[in-house]
């Protein structure tokens, strides 16, 4: 029995392998996108069961001058906040009976303006809310944040709720205030506390110090000439101060791998059924994109799955290039981290998001079916 249970393990080992012939594809495809100016440069990370493979490629900063890129290179990880911050912080507090899915929104926050919005809702995008809080040309320079929170609630859902899936930070700005309400603490505190200190997520922070300023890698240049390194890129969380429920992390590729192993072993922090819930689709049959909590699994934004890994998959993008993918099934995840948007806003990761999905799965064994 012990010689099967030997073999057996063995097998497991074999079979959770990286491929050679993958991993240098993924390097070509990056060199690639390298030179045709998608992006300047990228972190990548594969994990697999145990495994890990991991790499830089091209450079962080072009401007004023050329930094190579590193592996510990901080980013602005945009939209990745909504998953990796708000979203854990959220369920913690599911899970310690301050916060009820199925509950209004104006349960928590009295000023919210339509009673028929449930936080479900919001962690669905199927809230009907705008997909950013509405320009403002009496007053486009307002700032703070609780001006942002203001504009937030008074956000009405159209169509009404339910009906169907629109992709918005303001449902995330306002799970980033519930966060606060429900904990009373900021979702900054709240995050770092609950969340990256026991992960061991030791550089994940909102509004980094200047001690991560030289490998954090920049963006591009704000409406004064100033190029934003350091500072977070969206401009609602710029003007709320830097922290919101939808954009302001800073991360990094291994912090964010420990974040992924979370997801699909569990851990510290949150039962099993939580994980298994926010993983699986919460979206109603009538609406077409499926959505977990938080996390996508099929929808127009699923581009980094690729075209091999399976459904029952899940990830999320941000809007600075930076993705994340995992898949329970195999036991993998990849993380690609780019600085698309330095120097000049111009750069592209839709395709590339679709095609490093793609060879990952290739590279670690899956097949078209």
């Amino acid at each position: 029995m012990r010689v099967l249970v030997l073999l057996f393990s063995a097998f497991l080992l074999q079979a959770q392998a990286f491929h050679g012939r993958g991993l240098a594809e993924l390097r070509t495809a990056l060199d690639l996108a390298i030179e045709r100016k998608a992006v300047p440069g990228a972190v990548y990370w594969c994990g697999l069961g145990s495994q890990d493979v991991h790499w830089a490629q091209g450079h962080r900063a072009l401007v004023p001058a050329l930094e190579r890129m590193t592996q510990d290179t901080v980013f602005d990880a945009a939209s990745l906040t909504k998953v990796v911050a708000t979203l854990p912080s959220v369920m913690l507090l599911v899970e310690r009976g301050k916060v009820n899915l199925d509950a209004p929104v104006q349960t928590y926050l009295p000023g919210f303006a339509d009673p028929a919005v449930t936080v479900k809702h919001l962690l669905t995008h199927t809230s009907g809310l705008p997909a950013g809080i509405p320009k403002d040309e009496a007053n486009p320079d307002w700032k703070g944040e609780a001006e942002g929170i203001r504009r937030a609630t008074a956000c009405m859902p159209d169509p009404p709720p339910g009906r169907l899936f629109r992709y918005s930070d303001v449902n995330f700005i306002l799970l980033g205030e519930i966060v606060r309400r429900t904990s009373g603490r900021p979702l900054e505190q709240f995050a770092a506390e609950e969340v990256f200190r026991p992960l061991k997520m030791d550089t994940s922070t909102f509004r980094p110090s200047p001690a991560l300023a030289a490998r954090i890698a920049p963006t591009e240049r704000d409406a004064a000439g100033v190029m934003l390194r350091g500072v977070v890129h969206d401009p609602t969380a710029r003007r709320m101060g830097g922290v919101a429920g939808h954009a302001g992390l800073f991360t990094t590729a291994a912090d964010l791998a420990k974040y992924a192993r979370f997801m699909l072993h569990g851990g510290p922090l949150l039962k099993p059924e939580t994980l298994r819930l926010m993983q699986s689709v919460q979206t109603p049959s009538t609406v077409a994109d499926r959505r977990g909590l938080g996390w996508d699994i099929d929808s127009r934004y699923s581009r980094p799955r690729g075209t091999l890994y399976p459904l029952g998959s899940f990830g999320h993008t941000g809007f600075t290039g930076t993705a994340l993918w995992l898949d329970p099934s195999t036991d993998s995840f990849f993380i690609l981290l780019t600085t698309r948007l330095h120097p000049d806003g111009k750069g592209d990761t839709r395709d590339l998001n679709t095609e490093i999905g793609t060879l990952t799965a290739r590279a670690i064994g899956l097949k078209a079916r």
